[in-house]
């Protein structure tokens, strides 16, 4: 029996895009960023990358 439940495939669909970090490059590239903007928001993103990494392997080597 197949189960029809549409609220909840737009749910997973959502999350998947999500995951993927297609919102995120829609809500960035609807309006132009100056380049020194750019330049900054690239380089928080790398911080905050490292963070978390970091903050992982310290829980690894627990």
């Amino acid at each position: 029996m197949i189960d029809n439940d549409v609220e909840k495939a737009l749910r997973i669909l959502k999350k998947k895009i999500q995951n993927d970090g297609l919102f995120k490059r829609l809500k960035v590239k609807k309006h132009f960023e100056k380049p020194c903007q750019y330049r900054r928001r690239k380089m928080r993103e790398a911080m905050r990358r490292q963070r978390i990494a970091a903050s992982k392997s310290r829980r690894k080597r627990k």
